[in-house]
């Protein structure tokens, strides 16, 4: 820390100050024997998590649990009490009748140690604030909501306790993060790496959640990287066992999609192991901060970042930052609209730069990229590289479908979400149907069907047009197919048979057919060749060597092109 100079890199960290409250390592152990003789509280997996972030600067600039001033200003205003913005509340509301009795026993200024299931200490709290804590009033204005149906209002009424405790910590011991050890970077570490090591002169942050790395993604991390020097990319992660892709294969998809299809020296993967708050719009200010602190003077935000089913509207997370600053968040927030692939483009896009509409479209739903994981169908190629999907298919929760086929969605809902033109569309770019499908009929082949489609025709629509561009375009005939000029010069000349017949034809027509059941009239007949002269004149044209050869002329001799050749050939 002492080696970090902030005063010569691009960015500062929230509030000025990269916080670190970690114990010196030659103290540690006789800091933890002193914590076992303070009277203890035993907090969770997800509390031990925050304790952590805490005390490692993670949540900069602060540096335990808040105080009530603090935390109802956060609440209100979106900011601590000295105006410094911040989005949510860090507060320890210890719940149980054991712990209860301890924070009946304790005062302002006492010190207690904190441990996890094991007993063993993690931390110290010194208590500096002691208040009564109202789980509707935290709901109401963290979610907007306090429906019990909403997993963060849920989350504070099945952990949270009626006492809150505010005060400074102290880590003792940093969790074992199992897997995801070799990848830990604290804010100390990348700080260092980014300006010292590396020289960058920005860096961009994009952190995600339950999704496996998908192309959406990737346009996003592109797209900067045209920008910025470097990316520091976080997927969250947590340890528990129910969760929509298990963390440690979202991290080897990443890693996978990474070591083929981005810059190493450039681009920067580790996990963000965090609480999830799911606190919609206010989070994603949140996590514009976490970037900050981790030294990004970029934060990357997609359009549903952190949203939570339909409780927040579909580009709330984009809109709440009109309520701060550039200057009070000091970061540079970069807002992407949702992507999608588009076959007629042939690249992936957003609704602000592709002006087809969905009968092209292969959409981007991370939900829908999940199901179709559970019905056994890696997505199209198109929106989730296979190096990604092949791995993410072994870790999704829960893994398959039910005994009626079904996941954890409707099969409508996922086809709807990605394949948006199949139910007015006999395919991808196809012709409309005659009868729209009702979205209640649609079933599991459909969306087998809707697969082999985009499988069998993505690449082809944007390879056909080029195909026609080509053969008309191309002077040197000799890389187009000989046999599609052959085919059409046949064509040419059958046609011309066609015509001279039904020219003869016309010739010896009689003006009244004796038999208009058996034989022509001339007006008949006359309507056969103007079809058939119709069809000549709809024809591709046979374009051989020969005939391009008049589309290259120039006005000199060749050689006086040549830059500095005067020679005469």
């Amino acid at each position: 820390m002492e080696r970090l100079d902030f005063s010569k890199y691009p960015q500062k960290p929230h509030g000025g100050k990269l916080v670190h409250r970690v114990v010196e390592e030659d103290q540690k152990e006789s800091e933890i024997e002193r914590a076992k003789s303070l009277p203890s509280i035993m907090v969770d997996l997800e509390a031990v998590i925050t304790i952590e972030m805490i005390a490692t600067g993670v949540l900069s600039p602060n540096e335990g649990f808040m105080n009530e001033d603090d935390y109802v200003s956060v609440l209100k205003e979106g900011r601590l009490a000295n105006g410094v913005v911040w989005p949510v509340p860090l507060s320890f509301a210890p719940i149980g009748s054991v712990n209860s009795e301890i924070i009946a026993s304790l005062s302002v200024g006492d010190e207690i140690a904190l441990t996890n299931e094991k007993k063993e200490p993690v931390a110290l709290l010194n208590i500096e604030d002691i208040f009564d804590y109202d789980k509707e009033f935290r709901a109401s204005h963290l979610f907007g909501t306090t429906d019990r149906s909403h997993p963060g209002v849920d989350s504070i009424f099945r952990r949270m306790g009626d006492t809150a405790l505010g005060g400074k910590l102290t880590l003792l011991q940093r969790v074992n993060w199992g897997p995801f050890e070799e990848l830990r970077l604290e804010p100390k570490d990348t700080w260092r790496i980014f300006y010292e090591e590396k020289k960058f002169g920005s860096a961009a942050g994009f952190i995600t959640g339950a999704n496996p790395l998908h192309r959406g993604h990737e346009y996003i991390h592109k797209n900067i990287l045209e920008d910025v020097d470097g990316l520091l990319l976080q997927p969250l992660v947590e340890m528990a066992k129910k969760e929509y892709t298990r963390s440690e294969y979202r991290i080897l998809a990443y890693k996978s999609v990474l070591e083929t299809y981005y810059p190493e020296e450039r681009s920067m993967l580790t996990p963000l192991r965090v609480t999830y708050i799911f606190a919609g719009p206010r989070e994603t200010v949140l996590h514009a901060l976490i970037m900050k602190n981790y030294g990004c003077t970029h934060a990357l935000i997609g359009r549903d970042h952190a949203g939570i089913g339909d409780f927040y509207d579909k580009y709330e997370s984009h809109s709440i930052f009109d309520d701060f600053s550039p200057e009070e968040l000091g970061i540079e927030v970069r807002l992407f609209h949702e992507v999608f692939y588009c076959t007629r483009c042939d690249n992936l896009g957003s609704s602000k730069s592709c002006p087809h509409d969905e009968q092209y479209r292969i959409q981007i739903s991370g939900t829908a990229i999940r199901e179709m994981l559970r019905h056994g169908m890696l997505p199209p190629k198109e929106i989730v590289r296979p190096e990604s999907a092949r791995i993410a298919i072994q870790g999704i929760q829960p893994k398959g479908v039910d005994a009626h086929g079904e996941a954890t969605l409707p099969v409508a809902k996922t086809i709807q979400s990605v394949f948006p033109y199949y139910t007015k569309r006999t395919r991808l770019g196809g012709h409309k149907r005659t009868e729209p499908i009702d979205p209640k009929e649609l079933t599991i082949r459909d969306l087998e069907l809707a697969h082999m489609d985009v499988r069998s025709n993505a690449n082809k629509i944007y390879q056909d047009i080029f195909d026609e561009f080509s053969y008309v375009g191309d002077t040197d005939r000799a890389i187009q197919s000989e046999w599609l000029t052959e085919a059409r010069a046949e064509m040419k000349h059958q046609q011309e048979m066609v015509v001279k017949d039904l020219e003869s034809k016309v010739a010896v027509a009689p003006e009244t057919a004796s038999d208009e059941f058996m034989y022509q009239d001339k007006a008949e007949a006359e309507r056969e060749l103007q079809v058939a002269k119709q069809i000549l004149a709809d024809l591709p044209e046979d374009i051989d060597q020969e005939a391009a050869k008049e589309r290259t002329w120039n006005n000199m001799p060749y050689h006086r092109y040549r830059a500095g050749d005067d020679s005469e050939e």
